[in-house]
Parts: structure tokens; C-alpha cells; sequence
């Protein structure tokens, strides 16, 4: 059997970072801050250099708003995401070895921030899941980065004309920070509701990484 390849993130770097993690393969990580810089930056200039060879290869006009269209809406849901204290997302995309279907099966990773009210963190995470959020199938965990709920919450199909009716499942994981004043949500997002067994092992993996210390730092 070979080893897996392991890439380290640039982010793993920063000075500033608070949590580390590992993503499993099939995930893209979106360059949030790219995708949302402001008018007039350098950050801006980049993202319309890569987005001119996609307008310039549409065959027409039509295609080339359509284009600008979807992007446009992509924006302002990451936009929507960031208000909400998101400060990471990535999109999967994985075959579906299981049911053995030919399609394949998409899902959004985010890690978010919440400020919480001072209280052992075991209280917290407790807490996170006992809101009216129609948290279900709830987990209570002890691993190294500290205690954590996992929970899952089933949505209904989206009213949007714009967005396909689907339901929708977030599996979520709240690990509180050891400050004790805020927590972390990281939540696996598919409309794949049948493989709930295996984005709930997917997530659980990705916990089992997470490190609230420089783990880089610790191993030099």
C-alpha cells in the first residue's frame, strides 16, 4: 500500500493562524479572500487576470453573462459565508464508491467562528447542540484538541426558483477554543443525504486533525 501524499498550506505558516486541520482528498480549497477582494487592489487586478481567458473563450455573449452571472452569485454567497464568521471553505468533489452511481458527489467544507459566553469548554459544546436548530444523531467526544459535539440537522429543499429543490444535510462539529470564549464550527454541507454514514466518518477525520497549537511548531 503507498502512503498517502501529504500537502502542507501555506496557512499552515501564518504567525496568526488559531487552528490547524487537515483535508482529505477531493477537496479544493476556495480562495475566499481572492474571490472577494476589494475594488482597486492589487488582490482584484490577479482575480480578473484568471477570469479573462474564461470570458474571452465564451462562445457569445449570451455565455459570457451567464458566466459573469454565476460568478457574480458565487460572490455574494462566499460573501454571505464570511458575514457569518467563515473563514475557510472548500469544495469536495468525490465518487461514490459506494453506491457505485456515475455522478459524482459534491459537498462545502467551512470553518467558522462563534463567540460563546465564558464556560468550560465541555459545557459549550454541550450547549451548541441543544439550541432549536433540529440538531439530531449528537456525539460527545474527548480527543487532543479537547471536547466537541458532532451533530447533524436535515434542510429542507430550498424555496429559490434559483437553487435545485434538494435537501439539504450539514453535518456539524463545535469544538470550543481553549479560551473558553468562542468555538469553532466546522460543517460538511452535501444534498448527498443517503451517505450521511460516510461525510459523518469524513468530518470525523478531519476533527481528529484539528490542533489549537502549531503542530509544525511542536514537531521542529
Amino acid at each position: 500500500m503507498r502512503s498517502a501524499a501529504v500537502t502542507v498550506h501555506e496557512s499552515a505558516h501564518d504567525p496568526c493562524a488559531e487552528l490547524w486541520f487537515a483535508e482529505p482528498a477531493g477537496f479544493t480549497d476556495l480562495p475566499t479572500n481572492a474571490l472577494l477582494a476589494e475594488w482597486d487592489t492589487r488582490e482584484a487586478e490577479t482575480l480578473y487576470a484568471a477570469a479573462a481567458p474564461w470570458l474571452a473563450s465564451a462562445p457569445n455573449e449570451m455565455a459570457r453573462q451567464q458566466f459573469i452571472a454565476f460568478f457574480t452569485a458565487g460572490q455574494q454567497a462566499l460573501g454571505a459565508l464570511r458575514e457569518f464568521g467563515t473563514v475557510h471553505c472548500s469544495v469536495g468533489l468525490h465518487r461514490d464508491d459506494v453506491g457505485g452511481g456515475a455522478e459524482p458527489l459534491f459537498s462545502l467544507f467551512t470553518i467558522a467562528w462563534r463567540d460563546t459566553a465564558t464556560a468550560p469548554r465541555a459545557a459549550t459544546a454541550a450547549r451548541a447542540v441543544t439550541a432549536s436548530d433540529g440538531h439530531r444523531h449528537v456525539e460527545y467526544l474527548e480527543l487532543p484538541c479537547g471536547p466537541l459535539t458532532i451533530s447533524e440537522v436535515l434542510r429542507g429543499p430550498a424555496t429559490e426558483r434559483a437553487l435545485p429543490p434538494l435537501a439539504l444535510l450539514q453535518i456539524h462539529a463545535h469544538l470550543p477554543h481553549p479560551d473558553c470564549k468562542r468555538l469553532a464550527v466546522l460543517t460538511v454541507s452535501t444534498t448527498a443525504v443517503a451517505r450521511r454514514e460516510e461525510y459523518r466518518a469524513l468530518l470525523r477525520g478531519i476533527v481528529d486533525t484539528v490542533s489549537f497549537e502549531d503542530p509544525l511548531g511542536a514537531a521542529s
